[in-house]
């Protein structure tokens, strides 16, 4: 299931192993937070956190000792493992008998910031699966605008909706840049001057703006954020890297064959982000791509030798991006 409906599903019982994994470290935390709040009493007696990396071998028998302890005073003892990875011979050894017949006493909390190698534990079926990953636009705007909503400001979607983009939709930040406007305003209507002015824009998305500009060819706006991405920074290797990286997402979409959806999955994007990109390719061309590739690439290995330094490299690349 994915995380907004976890709320929902607390409502009608515990289950008996959840596995929260995704990339989204907010909706990690506030998962395991959930879980804990509807179930767990007495924390410093019934709680126990391990780390999956020390749980290798027959040392998985300390996680099936705590298992299958009975709480106290309580209803629930609530175990908690941070990513945990048992290989399929672990798993077959040490842990199926206890996760097909898991103790109706205990709650096991596995949490993964990512999927490796190795048994995949969402597909077993005493494990109850929550997707942690990094939600959409209209998923993370919608969730600004009702927690405005809450402390008596008017947010307009299309604000919120900025703050998702300008945040790359990481609710981490979303979270911390909406606590911060909420702080700020007080009440009233929040405006998207005020965002702009406020809310820190991920380098990333600096970057695809920066991008942005090249398929409309407006070279002022450009330099404007390529000016501000090296005042803040004051590295101009990392805006060429950045810009290589973009450029060669962009060649690969503009290339393939594939869905939005296929691309997004090798890519690590989100579909919509795949579709936003595919859009920019086709506005600045495969011929154009190509050469841009090329370039920033030659810049950074020339940086890398000694031949150049960050700041020339910086604007050999941008004579190519302003007269080919």
């Amino acid at each position: 299931m994915k995380y907004t409906e976890l709320k929902n599903d607390l409502a009608q019982g515990a289950r008996g192993i959840y596995l929260l994994e995704g990339d989204d470290a907010y909706f990690r935390m506030k998962g395991e937070e959930a879980i804990k709040a509807a179930f767990l009493q007495m924390p410093e007696l019934n709680f126990t956190s391990f780390d999956g990396e020390t749980l290798k071998g027959g040392a998985l028998t300390t996680l099936t000792s705590a298992l299958e302890s009975f709480p106290f005073m309580a209803e629930k003892r609530i175990i908690k493992v941070s990513s945990f990875y048992p290989s399929e011979h672990e798993y077959e050894q040490y842990l199926k008998n206890i996760f097909d017949n898991f103790p109706s006493t205990t709650i096991l909390i596995i949490v993964n910031p990512e999927s490796r190698k190795g048994v995949d534990l969402k597909r077993r079926k005493s494990v109850t699966y929550i997707d942690c990953s990094r939600a959409d636009e209209e998923t993370v705007a919608k969730w600004a605008y009702l927690t405005f909503r809450r402390a008596q400001i008017n947010a307009p979607v299309d604000v919120c909706t900025l703050i998702a983009r300008y945040c790359l939709c990481n609710m981490s930040r979303v979270a911390l840049e909406v606590e911060k406007l909420i702080d700020y305003k007080g009440g009233g209507t929040l405006t998207r001057e005020e965002v702009d002015n406020l809310v820190y824009k991920d380098a990333d998305y600096r970057i695809y703006e920066m991008t942005n500009a090249v398929s409309r060819r407006d070279n002022d706006k450009f330099l404007e954020i390529q000016s501000e991405l090296c005042r803040k920074s004051g590295d101009e290797t990392s805006v060429i890297a950045g810009l290589f990286s973009y450029f060669k997402n962009l060649l690969a979409i503009a290339l393939s064959n594939e869905s939005d959806a296929a691309l997004a999955s090798l890519l690590k994007m989100k579909e919509y982000g795949v579709k936003k990109s595919r859009e920019q390719a086709r506005a600045i061309g495969e011929e154009r791509l190509s050469a841009l590739v090329k370039c920033t690439y030659s810049a950074l290995s020339d940086i890398k030798c000694g031949r150049c330094t960050p700041q020339s490299a910086l604007q050999n690349v941008n004579n190519k991006i302003f007269f080919g």
